[in-house]
């Protein structure tokens, strides 16, 4: 039965209430009135139901998908304005011991090189990814209590925060790595991360199981209950997502949103970000051995769908996506992106011999980080080094809150001018720096409150003056 404030994972996902929605948006998928009501719904700007989203995502109608297109866009502007937060992932280990399909570093693959790296290495790892201008990262590694026990998690996080290089610091590590207990989310809240991010992969319960045969993850309820336990141990914001490709989309659209509905409604707060990766060639993992893969146009509405069902809720797209593509979904609700990223351990120092790589999936999008901070700068984007919500206490409902009466722009734009000038002051090239200093010009004259226009102008000098960390 479907029960939205459960605890437990088959009723707050529940198969039955998914298969009636995919049966519903089949039905209605022509229905111009309903549509009408939904999209009027939808402009409140308050999100929409997983059962009425599915009819969105299902509609076949040419010109209310266009209206579905320029809704998704108004409301990413509304709440997110042009502003593109970056970070970048920082894999520490590829030990693991489970078995899942779809992934390199499963149990069973003998022949990718097995890397851990020292505190010493990350030391190295990090201080390459501040000498690019990075700010954010996300830690990933594999499940394994041998290799990678929550100790080792912890000082990784610790050395992290502690390394000081130049102007560089990281100032916000977000943590995905596999489920585990309230006192384990408990001790990483207090090491200081940011959001925990765990995906899904797909919330069929069937093809999840068959998905991973093997190890700890095998066990569904433990692995979808997860965000709850680490709200429980703390841990503010939390990130879904699905791995568009493994299962029907269609399903896991209607599976993460009833996840989003399920920790708004039962924990008080929705999900801080919903990341769409799709799968991707790896070692020892061929994609077409898959047959539920997406092409760019659906996976175009999936995030216009989504972005118009939870309008608060941040949108991520990694370098698995093309140029192209990320080109195209930032307009449809993507608010945060990977840049320059290595999907190996130990990349970032040195680069790995393509016969001895570790990386989890190939990259589609190659470019350097101030490539990609050109790309953004050029289509009008403000690219955001910004960590300051997290640093000061901005989270969970706070941060929601902040969000949802449109107050958050008093913080956010200027903490990503700031932040920009700071990354154009101390790593862009001379053609980055000299778009990004006209693009803060222009910036600056659509800050409408006076106080925090010339505070704002008062701390650019300051960090052209070599100052730093200044912040909303």
């Amino acid at each position: 039965m479907y029960n939205v404030m459960s605890p437990k994972a088959e009723e707050f996902i529940s198969h039955e209430e998914i298969m009636d929605c995919l049966e519903y948006g089949q039905k209605h998928k022509a229905d111009r009135e309903l549509i009408d009501r939904i999209l009027e719904k939808a402009r409140l700007r308050k999100g929409l139901s997983h059962r009425e989203a599915v009819v969105l995502l299902d509609c076949e109608l040419e010109d209310k998908n266009q209206e579905i297109y320029e809704l998704a866009q108004q409301i990413k502007q509304d709440f997110y304005g042009n502003r593109i937060v970056m970070f970048a992932p920082l894999y520490l280990s590829n030990y693991c011991i489970n078995g899942c399909e779809y992934c390199p570093y499963h149990a069973k693959n003998k022949h990718i090189p097995r890397k851990k790296l020292t505190q010493e290495e990350i030391v190295k790892e990090v201080m390459a990814l501040q000498d690019m201008g990075h700010k954010r990262l996300a830690l990933e590694a594999g499940e394994d209590p041998v290799h990678n026990p929550i100790e080792y998690i912890l000082e990784c996080i610790q050395t992290i925060y502690g390394i000081k290089h130049k102007n560089g610091a990281i100032r916000r590590v977000n943590v995905n790595i596999a489920a585990t207990t309230v006192e384990e989310y408990r001790m990483l809240k207090e090491a200081g991360i940011g959001t925990y991010i765990l995906f899904q992969e797909t919330y069929h319960k069937e093809n999840y199981e068959r998905l991973h045969p093997t190890g700890p993850k095998h066990d569904y309820a433990y692995h979808t209950e997860a965000h709850d336990r680490a709200m429980d141990g703390g841990i503010d914001d939390v990130g879904l997502g699905v791995l568009f490709g493994l299962n029907n989309y269609r399903y896991d659209f209607t599976g993460i949103l009833m996840h989003a509905e399920h920790l708004e409604a039962y924990k008080g707060v929705g999900p801080h970000t919903i990341s769409v990766p799709r799968v991707r060639r790896a070692d020892d993992i061929d994609p077409d051995a898959f047959d539920d893969g997406i092409d760019d146009d659906t996976f175009a509405k999936l995030v216009a769908c989504i972005r118009i069902a939870v309008p608060y809720t941040g949108m991520i797209v990694s370098t698995r996506e093309s140029q192209a593509c990320r080109e195209r979904v930032l307009h449809l609700g993507i608010s945060q992106i990977s840049g320059g990223s290595r999907t190996s351990v130990g990349g970032y120092a040195d680069e790995e011999p393509e016969e001895e790589s570790s990386a989890q999936f190939d990259v589609s999008d190659n470019r350097t980080l101030d490539q990609v901070v050109k790309w953004l700068m050029d289509m009008g984007y403000v690219p955001s080094f910004c960590t300051a919500c997290y640093r000061e206490g901005r989270t969970g409902d706070r941060f929601m809150t902040l969000l949802k009466n449109g107050q958050i722009v008093n913080c956010c734009h200027p903490n990503a001018l700031m932040t920009l000038k700071e990354y154009l002051e101390d790593y862009a090239s001379q053609e980055t720096k000299e778009v990004g200093d006209v693009l803060i010009r222009k910036e600056l004259d659509t800050i409408t409150n006076p106080v925090v226009r010339e505070k704002v102008e008062d701390y650019l000098e300051h960090i052209q003056e070599g100052k730093r960390d200044f912040r909303f």
